[in-house]
């Protein structure tokens, strides 16, 4: 089976290298680093972001963990029972996925937030390794665009036919994608989206895993 993870210095896409030394020297008591998954491969659950955070899961090493996306989605999975403890934007808080992995479409932090699209092709590979490896698999959530083609992509079908919108709900083969606008500060700020929004998605996807 393919890596699910890449390597500490994994060198495949040079700009994201470049800028991951400038980071380490900057900051060497920082991640800097590609981050891997969180929780365990025997979850029903995989929800996919963007890209690790500057100063959020490329600090910490954790996805969504140190910055505010992290606040609104471990908020939401200890509401819905897919989390428990508490979190402390930190990888040492305690906090425990249920039945739930979550994960990145590109696993380095990009300039601006920005991961190029010969970059989230490149580091498809690891997240379609990461999808294969779950074998109780019944859900995925994506969080954004760029998540939801790239999953879509990685479980063999076309974005043109499985079209992002929030709130929206497709079957491809035995998994089932569910799709919101990214929690990010800005999208929340703009009330691109609401934490009602939010939830709203989390009680359509429950509802779907208590019933697998």
């Amino acid at each position: 089976m393919a890596a699910t993870d890449p390597g500490r210095d994994c060198p495949l896409c040079p700009r994201l290298v470049a800028f991951r030394q400038r980071q380490r020297a900057a900051h060497p008591d920082w991640q800097n680093a590609p981050v891997p998954s969180f929780g365990s491969a025997d979850g029903k659950l995989l929800i996919v972001g963007l890209a690790p955070g500057l100063q959020g899961a490329n600090r910490t090493g954790r996805p969504f963990t140190g910055d505010y996306a992290g606040d609104l989605l471990y908020e939401t999975l200890i509401g819905f029972g897919l989390a428990t403890g508490t979190y402390g934007q930190r990888p040492d808080d305690g906090l425990a996925l249920v039945g739930t992995r979550i994960t990145n479409a590109v696993r380095c932090v990009p300039p601006e937030n920005k991961p190029t699209t010969e970059e989230i092709h490149t580091c498809r590979p690891f997240l379609s390794a990461t999808l294969a490896e779950m074998g109780a698999l019944k859900a995925v959530l994506a969080l954004g665009k760029i998540g939801h083609d790239s999953v879509v992509r990685a479980l063999g079908e076309r974005p043109s036919r499985v079209p992002f919108k929030h709130g929206g709900m497709h079957r491809i083969g035995a998994v089932t994608l569910f799709s919101s606008y990214h929690c990010s500060r800005y999208n929340t700020n703009t009330r691109v989206l609401t934490p009602d929004m939010f939830r709203t998605v989390f009680s359509q996807l429950k509802a779907h895993l208590d019933a697998a």
